[in-house]
């Protein structure tokens, strides 16, 4: 029987709590594992491709079983998996990837994480959808938390490269949210993720032949602070478990908790990345930026209040047909 998303069923919070806090951390060991194969001389769009081929085709069969046969649905949304698969995750991983190569793990994130704020001014600026009062007070706490996270006050030296990078994977996070926003077009969740997963990686390997992204690995072995491992460990961690596991938990949780809750336990993602990065790569940040992080944390969670809150049947089963959890994709 369907609830709405204000009486969630205790068994849907019980079983699908677990299931989001996995599909959070998952996604969060991506750019730690990433850092790691680009240490060692694997360009950030090597890595990315690799993780988006590994995906893809873990998806290929759920992706098919969910449209039942129905490929009308799918020509019939081509625009949508187009533009999810080569903007909202092709492009968000590969720019977080480019970001993580020059600056920590959980800041980079941390910057990614603040796509709902652009999302407010977008749909302020393009729709004159006025935010409200809260989002507003949480865009503030979240700008100077951003502040004091990337040490501006103190003087220290800033990788605008890395923030740049880290802005432009913002930007596709917020394309994501934008994209899932849209009414129902009857496409499977998990459809348009594998569909936009396959588009993006045959597009990123096409860019790679050409020579319009640069792309080059080594099968050397990958250091990281525990020791080393072979390269495929890696590779097969950011593509099989950060993002196809990652994905299917996410649906699955988001099917019982419904996308309000499921939204804010994907917060925790930022604290995977940060636990992350410091078990694989020994990164942590000072207490000036954990500060500046928590207030980007609480001004998203602020601004997330702030929004209008839509009525949503949820489900207490898990179901991979269910509703995306993330914007990750970010990452």
């Amino acid at each position: 029987m369907s609830k709405v998303a204000n009486d969630i069923s205790v068994p849907g919070v019980r079983f699908g709590l677990p299931l989001a806090i996995g599909a959070a951390f998952a996604f969060g060991m991506s750019g730690a594992w990433a850092r790691g194969l680009i240490d060692a001389g694997w360009t950030p769009g090597a890595a990315v491709t690799a993780r988006v081929w590994v995906a893809a085709l873990v998806l290929l069969v759920p992706t098919i079983l969910s449209l039942r046969g129905r490929w009308v649905v799918l020509r019939k949304n081509a625009g949508m998996v187009a533009a999810y698969g080569l903007l909202a995750v092709t492009a968000t991983q590969l720019c977080y990837f480019q970001a993580v190569a020059v600056m920590d793990v959980g800041l980079a994130l941390l910057i990614e994480y603040t796509a709902p704020i652009a999302v407010i001014l977008w749909l302020w600026l393009r729709r004159g959808e006025r935010p409200s009062r809260r989002s507003v007070i949480g865009a503030a706490i979240a700008f100077v938390g951003l502040v004091l996270m990337l040490d501006i006050i103190t003087g220290a030296e800033v990788n605008v490269a890395g923030i740049l990078w880290a802005l432009a994977a913002m930007v596709g996070a917020a394309t994501y949210f934008l994209l899932s926003a849209k009414a129902d077009t009857g496409l499977p969740p998990i459809a348009l993720a594998g569909g936009g997963l396959l588009l993006g990686a045959v597009a990123l390997t096409i860019a790679g032949l050409v020579g319009i992204l640069p792309i080059a690995w080594t099968t050397d072995d990958i250091t990281y602070r525990f020791g080393t491992v072979p390269w495929f460990v890696p590779v097969i961690a950011i593509g099989l478990i950060a993002t196809a596991l990652a994905y299917v938990l996410g649906i699955a949780s988001t099917r019982m908790l419904g996308s309000r809750l499921a939204s804010f336990v994907a917060l925790s993602e930022v604290v995977a990345a940060l636990l992350f990065g410091w078990l694989l790569l020994g990164q942590l940040p000072d207490l000036l930026q954990a500060l500046g992080g928590a207030l980007v944390l609480v001004g998203v969670v602020v601004v997330k209040l702030g929004e209008p809150r839509p009525a949503e049947f949820v489900e207490p089963i898990p179901d991979v047909v269910g509703s995306p959890q993330r914007p990750s994709m970010y990452t």
